[in-house]
């Protein structure tokens, strides 16, 4: 029995000796690994640790999913405080193969597999560029490398887990010898996987895992996700998180560049709730965050209606808002700052920047020709300054005189009269007298008035 089991068989010899049966707390992951199954684990892992569970019991069957979750979930279940095993049951592909790595052992059913870790893109299956297979590489290794030697402080054999062999489930480059060639992914059977050192033993269900672990006595809690956990998976899905970044930059923009309080202010504060509740009430976000993000909110809300200009206190905010949605990221897949690995600060940036981007494009569109008439009516210059209402046009026909001849009515004192085409028109002379009959040049029409000057 391996190290890990025989720490198992203590903790329950001592429950057993106190007369309890082991408490053991199931979580399932049997969807594709996304927002919702970290969500999921999350709450798993703080119910058994609230429930005082002896040991955590990860039940898989997935195709993987979304890597950056996975890593997530991976470092969740590194730094559980108390035991976790893992039973394959059928299939832990992919992401899934990442986080059966995590767990302290693993337990196989009959005929099922674990590997093919190769990251591919979600939308053909191709494989994605070794940008993103080598970072899979370095998580994968760094997690069997985690399990540590069997024997204490050998640095160069006798590894728990085979980084080696954690590095073949990604890239069909890597050669084991006796194991895979450098034309295939690794994929386990139970079989393989035990020879390996990449699983524990075989198990058909989950009575026969606890058994071969030593539990004899014990008592299962399942965590069962109810609707709400199902909504803030929804919520905290990064696609969503991205539009909802969208309509609360969006919003603040479009409410800066329209009149009074409206649809835009209300678009963006319930976008924000949207994003910030479902991380806050899970514990995950620091009330510091939701404090920068107001703090962000009032200080643009005084640049609007207190301090002229836009300066000091307009950026502040902006700044404040921003960063708010970065770290609420960042501490929803990391669990803290302190802890944030390069693939969650990727992602978190990704996700703000997608959001930003798709802000641009809508508030383009929006005010553009092509948006709709509702929205350009609030942010163009419509008003229609009629003459019934008080304003006064001003005539501009008699510019069209400008470097015509004329000859003067009446004397230009320096005011007077002109005929030009056999049209008669007020004029001013622009130097001196002009007495009348005197031929005359318009050089200018101003402030609906004409100026000549006397013609040589």
């Amino acid at each position: 029995m391996r190290l890990v089991s025989l720490i198992i068989g203590l903790i329950c010899a001592l429950s057993a000796g106190a007369g309890n049966a082991t408490k053991v707390y199931m979580l399932r992951l049997d969807d594709e690994i996304g927002s919702s199954t970290w969500h999921y684990t999350r709450e798993a892992i703080n119910e058994a640790v609230t429930s005082d569970a002896s040991v955590l019991l990860v039940h898989l069957n997935t195709y993987g999913g979304s890597v950056a979750h996975a890593d997530s979930i991976r470092t969740a279940l590194m730094r559980c405080p108390m035991p976790v095993v893992a039973f394959v049951d059928n299939n832990a592909a992919s992401a899934g193969a990442l986080i059966a790595l995590a767990c302290d052992s693993v337990y196989m059913r009959t005929g099922a597999s674990m590997g093919a870790a190769t990251v591919v893109n979600g939308s053909d299956g191709a494989a994605m560029p070794d940008k993103y297979q080598s970072y899979m590489r370095a998580m994968m290794r760094a997690t069997a490398e985690s399990h540590g030697h069997t024997v204490p402080g050998d640095s160069l054999s006798s590894w728990r887990r085979d980084p080696l062999i954690a590095e073949a489930m990604v890239d069909p480059r890597v050669i084991v010898p006796g194991l895979i060639d450098s034309t295939r992914v690794l994929t386990f059977t139970p079989e393989e996987a035990m020879k390996w050192g990449y699983a524990e033993g075989k198990a058909d269900s989950v009575g026969d895992v606890l058994d071969a672990v030593g539990v004899n006595e014990y008592v299962i809690e399942e965590y069962h996700p109810a609707w709400y956990d199902r909504l803030i998976g929804f919520f905290t899905n990064p696609a969503v998180q991205a539009v909802l970044i969208m309509i609360i930059i969006g919003g603040i923009y479009m409410e800066m560049h329209t009149p009074g309080v409206g649809f835009a202010a209300a678009a963006s504060i319930i976008a924000a709730s949207l994003y910030f509740l479902p991380i806050y009430i899970t514990g995950i976000a620091g009330s510091w965050i939701i404090v920068l993000f107001v703090a962000g909110f009032i200080l643009i809300v005084l640049e609007l209606f207190v301090v002229p200009g836009f300066g000091v206190t307009g950026i502040s905010g902006i700044t404040c808002i921003c960063l708010a949605l970065l770290f609420a990221l960042i501490e929803h897949y990391s669990l803290s700052l302190a802890h944030a690995s390069a693939s969650t600060l990727c992602m978190s940036l990704g996700i703000f920047f997608a959001g930003l981007l798709l802000a641009v494009a809508a508030i383009w569109y929006l005010t553009s020709s092509h948006g709709p008439a509702w929205v350009r009516r609030h942010t163009d210059l419509t008003t229609e300054l009629r003459s019934d209402d008080g304003f006064i046009g001003v005539d501009m026909g008699p510019s069209r005189f400008v470097g015509h001849d004329g000859v003067a009515v009446t004397d230009m004192r320096p005011a007077g009269k002109v005929r030009i085409n056999d049209e008669t028109l007020d004029a001013v002379a622009v130097m001196g007298f002009i007495h009348a009959g005197t031929r005359v040049k318009v050089t200018k029409y101003e402030n609906a008035q004409i100026y000549v000057i006397q013609k040589d």
